[in-house]
């Protein structure tokens, strides 16, 4: 999103103020805090799987533990702001990552020409790759806000990406809308068994001016994930099981724009956005962080969540876009959930408070036997000692690496 999308017509701007920023919710137990869902039962003789299979393949560590942070809308050009980069790297370090997610908005417009766009895109990777930690990219609506500059595209965009040796990136599967769709498996210490799934896509930028001769006037005008993503979710997820030996293997989904379902969970209702429609929808989803702006999803949906509860493994969805969101629940069984917002150059909350929300989410997976646990909560920069200021820290763009190669 931009500053200019922050606020719309007839917006809400609730927060769930009863809850510590630093609540965190848990897939397996039981609590307001604590969400259960339902085991997977264990993976028998799995072969490699899935659409994403890598010679660099992700595992548990020895303590059956993996860690994934979630950076969104770090959407800077070439000259960042010092602070993100200062508020990723502090995160790495204190965190220590097994894979970082960069989940769409990684950069913006105000590039001249395609080394700019190259500056502005390495400017956000170089403290995973100076870390040696593995990541990989999804696309939010506004990567491609350059491009008419630059010329270059996402797929142009996802080469040099995937021309670092710690990107875990794969290149777009045909047929299927967007760039960078791919599926990540994370297998189990030893051998090849998979054990848990990571579902990348890329939810697009913005409605066509018309359909059938129909403009979106009145209606969000946003991008939603195509019916082709949807299939393509399904088939890989059915492949992912069947080389699992016929057991599902627990995922979670990544996507830059909310699904609609977002909104509903938050007011427990389609239509009722009252403050007791938001009281009983904590009791219900067990909502923790703040809501303080209209979800922005696109003018139809998906069916992503349909075909999630078919196929019952990925156990949460987590996007970006809108930047001071950060709240997670349990919907019907799946975490929906935001990561905040992670770039200082972007539009955050009014006034001093400006940057108070700056931040990035952690997953902490642990792996039970038969299941894998999912704990998850924000880190914010208030956290970390960083400047809140309410200004401009803009920088020169990091050195481009020479000779790089990727790393096998």
């Amino acid at each position: 999103m931009t500053e200019h999308d922050q606020q719309l017509p007839g917006q809400d701007t609730e927060t769930s103020a009863g809850w510590d920023r630093r609540d965190f919710v848990r897939m397996g137990g039981l609590g307001t805090a604590a969400l259960a869902l339902g085991a997977t039962g264990a993976l028998a003789g799995a072969a490699p799987a899935g659409a994403a299979d890598s010679d660099r393949a992700l595992r548990f560590k020895a303590d059956g533990t993996f860690k994934i942070v979630q950076f969104n809308d770090t959407q800077d050009d070439e000259r960042i702001d010092r602070r993100t980069i200062e508020l990723m790297e502090k995160v790495l370090d204190a965190e220590q990552p097994d894979l970082v997610v960069h989940n769409g908005d990684n950069i913006t417009g105000g590039c001249a020409n395609a080394t700019e766009m190259k500056q502005a895109m390495n400017n956000i990777v170089q403290p995973m790759e100076s870390r040696r930690i593995p990541w990989v990219v999804t696309y939010g609506n506004h990567d491609e806000d350059s491009t008419p500059q630059t010329g270059m595209d996402e797929e142009d965009m996802l080469e040099f990406y995937r021309s670092y040796g710690y990107n875990q990136n794969q290149p777009s599967p045909r047929g299927v809308t967007g760039s960078g769709n791919m599926n990540l498996l994370i297998r189990r210490h030893r051998g090849q068994q998979p054990i848990f799934n990571l579902f990348l896509l890329d939810s697009g930028r913005y409605a066509p001016d018309t359909i059938a001769g129909q403009d979106f006037a009145g209606y969000p005008d946003w991008d939603w994930l195509r019916m082709n993503q949807v299939h393509w979710y399904t088939e890989t997820s059915e492949l992912v099981e069947k080389r699992a030996g016929g057991t599902k293997v627990p995922a979670l989904m990544f996507i830059h724009i909310p699904l609609w379902e977002y909104r509903f969970m938050w007011f427990a209702s389609v239509d009722s956005r009252t403050a007791a429609d938001h009281e009983r929808a904590i009791a219900k989803h067990g909502i923790v962080g703040e809501r303080n702006e209209d979800e922005c999803p696109g003018p139809f949906n998906s069916g992503m969540f349909s075909a999630i509860l078919d196929r019952g493994d990925v156990r949460g969805v987590f996007c970006g876009h809108d930047h001071v969101n950060t709240y997670v629940g349990n919907y019907y069984g799946v975490m929906l959930g935001y990561a905040g917002n992670t770039g200082f150059g972007t539009y955050g909350l009014s006034g001093a408070e400006r940057n108070r929300l700056r931040g990035a989410r952690v997953f902490n997976l642990t792996d039970q036997g038969e299941d894998v646990d999912i704990e998850t909560h924000m880190v914010f920069a208030a956290d970390l000692g960083i400047d809140l200021t309410a200004n401009d820290q803009s920088i020169d763009p990091l050195p481009l690496p020479e000779g790089r190669r990727r790393k096998k």
